[in-house]
């Protein structure tokens, strides 16, 4: 008999996760791809209001050293999601890898494990799901003695 980890292949936040991309999807249904990036920002948030979601609009995350674990900057993704999943939203024909690596270092540096990039003005809605988890991040472990 095979065993596996349940834990290692469990989704991370899977509710919050399909109501967010839902969001998304609705999002660009209905007003297309073009408009600005400060649109679409509005719109998440007038559905996140809608859906009693909580969310902090521009929050200020924290960025931590790897090595002193000490706090050397901050930064602000579009939204922070129930303090859980942080989400920068685009609206440019293309994502580029700059922006995917932006947001892996985000969460990589920070207390946050999830994050969504989506760009409303690709040819099709691009939403990318990146998770660094927190065991993996040295300034989050507790020292031991």
């Amino acid at each position: 008999m095979n065993t596996i980890n349940t834990n290692q292949h469990k989704l991370l936040y899977p509710e919050l996760s399909y109501k967010i991309q839902g969001v998304f999807f609705n999002i660009r249904k209905t007003y297309g791809p073009g408009q600005k990036e400060t649109v679409y920002q509005n719109l998440i948030e007038e559905k996140l209001e809608v859906l009693k979601i909580p969310f902090a609009r521009e929050p200020r995350v924290r960025i931590f050293s790897q090595e002193s674990k000490k706090v050397v900057g901050t930064y602000q993704p579009d939204f922070a999601v129930e303090d859980k999943i942080i989400i920068e939203v685009k609206s440019s024909r293309f994502t580029t890898k700059t922006d995917e690596k932006q947001l892996y270092h985000y969460l990589r540096n920070s207390q946050y494990e999830l994050g969504y990039l989506v760009n409303f003005s690709t040819p099709r809605l691009y939403i990318k799901r990146i998770i660094y988890s927190n065991n993996r991040k040295p300034f989050l472990k507790r020292e031991s003695k």
